[in-house]
């Protein structure tokens, strides 16, 4: 496994024998040798551009994802839609899948290099590998399930169970980390020339290649089908049956939302599937290297994975947001937490207390018993009301004194 192309004040684009694998299993550069091929600048300027965007990626992907959790889990109480858990199941993917953005930053900007030692190197590409699995495996069950669930409405066949929909996101977890286990295995870090690097080291390029071709086809090809299908069924079942006939604006809607989804995840996914399956067809030797397969790999590349993260932060829009439940739950939710902040704040304010104004809080605060923004900020009101009074009294009482 020789070290090659390391000469040069620039170490942007240094690469070491194929067999070593990949250079992070995020989705970065295959390591292969590019001896004498050097790309100053550009690349330092790419890496600080793609850094940025992942850590902007996280911040709305933490956003988004945890507010869709909370919008569902602060409703568990009440019966629950079977699509709601696989989004719950979604958005936990998603949310731990931005948890790893920031370590990536730090490699990417880093110049590939990992700082967080061996034990990180293993933890972050495999809990990264998993989410992606488990992300995708979701999708597609979530595709499924809305055809299944309108088809037995109309046709009183049977339907899915919310147990049922708790057991399969399970067993698509499940499947997600039997489909991991190559990244917990093979993920290791290397010296190279003095820099450590986290990547995949194989024992030859063709198992590296047959690792890639089991994501295109198991992460990217087959969902994809499986997801088109059921949607244009869907749409077929909708206008057979004129379920929508009535209102075309509702039709429209449904055919919106399934254009986005597909074309969202089309879009983010299918250019770096399509650089990972050249690199997979170069592993094979069923296409020659050359430049532009380097260039591509040191610069299309990590644009590709960058846009493939970008779909963490938009699947809380497109399968939440956009539906009316949600919208409404979420001004729900800010409207209560707007109305326990002025309480608080007014509260708080010494001009109160100095005089001893007695204040109620709005009893949209406590309209919902349930909801848990509303029961401490109750007790607190209470007790500020009650020591307001106190004060008062003991003040009467000096004064006939």
């Amino acid at each position: 496994m020789a070290v090659s192309g390391l000469g040069g004040p620039e170490r942007n684009n240094s690469f070491v024998d194929p067999s070593l694998g990949n250079w992070s299993s995020a989705g970065g550069l295959d390591l292969v040798d590019i001896s004498g091929l050097f790309y100053p600048e550009v690349s330092f300027g790419l890496r600080m551009f793609i850094t940025v965007v992942y850590l902007l990626v996280c911040a709305v992907g933490l956003l988004g994802n945890g507010l869709v959790m909370y919008l569902i889990w602060v409703h568990k109480g009440r019966p629950m839609p079977v699509i709601n858990i696989f989004v719950f199941g979604l958005a936990v993917a998603d949310f731990q899948f931005s948890l790893t953005l920031p370590f990536w930053a730090t490699e990417m900007a880093l110049d590939f290099t990992w700082p967080l030692g061996q034990p990180m190197c293993k933890v972050i590409p495999s809990l990264t590998i998993l989410s992606v699995y488990a992300n995708v495996f979701l999708l597609t069950a979530m595709s499924v399930t809305r055809y299944w669930s309108v088809a037995s409405a109309v046709k009183d066949g049977s339907r899915m169970t919310p147990r049922a929909a708790k057991w399969i996101t399970a067993a698509l977890w499940a499947i997600a980390l039997a489909a991991t286990m190559p990244t917990i295995i093979y993920t290791t870090l290397v010296d190279v020339a003095g820099v450590k690097l986290c990547i995949f080291k194989f024992h030859s390029t063709y198992r590296l290649g047959v690792y890639q071709l089991q994501r295109v086809v198991f992460a990217f090809a087959i969902p994809l089908a499986i997801i088109l299908t059921s949607y244009l069924l869907l749409l077929r079942f909708l206008r057979t049956h004129h379920i929508t006939g009535n209102n075309p604006k509702r039709q429209n809607q449904v055919a919106t939302t399934i254009r986005l989804v597909v074309g969202c995840f089309f879009i983010c996914w299918f250019p770096n599937h399509v650089v990972t399956f050249w690199g997979v067809l170069v592993k094979f030797k069923a296409v020659p290297m050359g430049k532009s397969f380097y260039f591509i790999q040191a610069y299309i590349f990590p644009l590709t994975t960058c846009l493939a993260h970008a779909n963490s932060c938009l699947n809380p829009v497109l399968y939440c947001l956009m539906r009316n439940e949600f919208r409404k739950a979420m001004k729900e939710t800010f409207r209560k937490l707007s109305s326990v902040t002025f309480s608080y704040q007014y509260f708080s304010s010494p001009k109160t207390l100095e005089e001893g104004e007695r204040v109620a809080l709005p009893m949209s605060c406590s309209e919902n018993p349930s909801n848990p923004l509303s029961g401490g900020k109750e007790d607190s009101t209470h007790s500020t009301m009650l020591d307001l009074k106190t004060r008062e009294a003991n003040s009467e009482d000096r004064n006939v004194r």
